[in-house]
């Protein structure tokens, strides 16, 4: 793809603007971009403004991870940490910016179909055990009937399957 402002030289900077709604992408080669005044990403400064504030920067140079010897400037230049004990070394630090990236800290991936049902249930039982406590302080009995029944019913369901194993074979009594 070609520079859009010159016509000559290969488009290595791609803008998108969205205004109102609207998309407007521009590309430009490195010399057109920087006549608009467009300035190249600087991924360094990008990952230390994430994990690191100004005040801190000094402490994370200074603090080292106990494995690896790593620091938080490092793993912020890297982009990643070195190893799992850096998590637990600047847990406070990566936290919040976990949390930016990822929008949670804590995995929600998938598990396999047999435990996933079950594990489901589990929590929807512990959920409905939680609003039938909730609804007994509120003395509001007519509900807490509803969920002592849908509590039995689905204690029914788990109690009539057999217990599956992680590697989705039945467990034998």
């Amino acid at each position: 793809m070609t520079c859009e402002k010159c016509g000559k030289n290969a488009a290595t900077t791609h803008i998108t603007r969205i205004v109102n709604g609207l998309r407007a992408e521009q590309h430009l080669c490195a010399s057109c971009a920087q006549k608009q005044g467009v300035s190249t990403l600087d991924l360094t400064g990008m990952w230390n403004a994430l994990f690191a504030e100004p005040s801190d920067r000094a402490l994370a140079d200074a603090t080292h991870c106990p494995t690896c010897g790593a620091s938080l400037s490092e793993i912020a230049h890297l982009g990643r940490a070195c190893c799992p004990d850096c998590y637990v070394t600047f847990y406070d630090r990566l936290l919040p910016a976990i949390r930016r990236i990822h929008g949670n800290a804590g995995h929600a991936g998938k598990t396999p179909a047999p435990v996933d049902l079950t594990k489901r249930a589990e929590k929807q039982l512990e959920q409905l055990r939680d609003r039938l406590d909730e609804k007994l302080a509120e003395q509001a009995y007519e509900e807490c009937a509803a969920l002592r029944d849908r509590i039995k019913t689905l204690e029914k369901q788990l109690g009539s399957h057999p217990a599956v194993l992680t590697d989705g074979t039945e467990k034998e009594d």
